[in-house]
């Protein structure tokens, strides 16, 4: 394909769609269900339940540091999969491309979503491309959707299996993905460090899993952060939890960007972190389990569920200096565009 723009007519159905799709999306994302170019594809799952989520992405900006758009939204939908324990076998990929948008910087994130979606184990099986006048999509938005399994002899995962005495543990540090965010808009920040946690998460679940540690629930942080996932998660339980934030894991330089800009670390986004629900004997287990892996080398016992069936639901968190503060879910967006 020799333009090097993109034109409404790639959204047309027409041979220039024909060639994007043929020249971009199958060429990366090259497997017998998508090859058929079907509008729909047959999937063999095998018995057990089945899982099925879908996300939007409208990041801002498209590149950042530690991922993009593309990796983003495979992290995303696998992880939304992950959470209930199903193992991510499809996605789907929906393009909304704007006019003018060059080749090379669709092609980046293509490429891109096939890293990510070959490292995750999944295939990206079906998909969907439309173009929109110029001024009318900020480059690019995605939309992915995602298939997973979980064998039937599994327990279920869910807030209602969260039980009194339950440990809660973090697989690291929080608050990277907004801060990496906020940089990458910002300027004077050129020379920082901090990157996106933008990771898949599946392998530490199975890990888990396969390790004997009996998961009660998890949930992964991203918008609303830590303190938002936390006080949803005890609002739907219906019990009550106690953090400390001592062990909270927070990299200094999040805390630095945090200052600056007056955020709170609890409640930035993360892309890469799940906090994980598990009886408390058995909290030391996960711990060696999450540390042997890259994405869990930071992990922490944070808190602890210290009621259930409780009437007044909620979350309390023991600060650094012995003092108690209640934990709400954030009644607006910290920082917009952040997946």
């Amino acid at each position: 394909m020799s333009n090097e723009l993109i034109r409404l007519a790639h959204g047309a159905g027409g041979r220039l769609t024909g060639e994007l799709v043929e020249e971009l999306f199958l060429d990366r994302f090259r497997n017998p269900e998508l090859a058929t170019l079907s509008d729909s594809s047959r999937l063999e799952t095998g018995p057990g339940r089945l899982y099925f989520t879908t996300d939007s992405y409208v990041v801002s900006p498209l590149f950042f540091p530690g991922g993009d758009i593309g990796s983003l939204a495979v992290h995303g939908t696998v992880n939304d999969l992950a959470m209930n324990g199903a193992r991510p076998l499809y996605l789907s990929a929906g393009f909304i491309l704007e006019e003018g948008l060059e080749r090379k910087l669709l092609e980046r994130v293509v490429d891109s979503m096939a890293r990510a979606a070959d490292a995750a184990g999944v295939k990206i099986v079906t998909g969907d491309t439309k173009v929109v006048p110029k001024g009318l999509a900020d480059g690019l938005y995605l939309n992915t959707a995602g298939i997973g399994l979980r064998p039937e002899d599994l327990p279920l995962l869910g807030p209602e299996a969260i039980r009194e005495g339950d440990a809660i543990l973090i697989n690291g540090s929080i608050g990277d993905h907004g801060a990496a965010i906020i940089t990458a808009r910002e300027a004077g920040f050129e020379n920082c460090t901090i990157s996106s946690d933008s990771a898949a998460l599946w392998e530490l679940v199975a890990a888990l899993e396969t390790g004997g540690v009996r998961l009660h629930a998890l949930r992964d942080a991203t918008r609303g952060g830590l303190g938002g996932i936390l006080a949803e998660l005890a609002d739907q339980a219906g019990a009550e939890f106690l953090i400390r934030e001592e062990k909270i894991p927070v990299r200094e330089e999040v805390r630095g960007v945090c200052e600056i800009f007056g955020f709170d670390p609890l409640f930035l986004a993360n892309e890469g972190k799940m906090v994980i629900f598990c009886p408390a004997d058995e909290s030391d287990s996960a711990l060696e389990i999450l540390r042997r892996h890259p994405l869990g080398r930071q992990a922490a016992v944070i808190g602890r569920v210290t009621a259930a069936g409780s009437s007044r639901p909620r979350v309390t968190l023991e600060t650094l200096i012995g003092g108690h503060r209640l934990i709400d879910q954030p009644s607006g967006e910290l920082v917009p565009r952040i997946c």
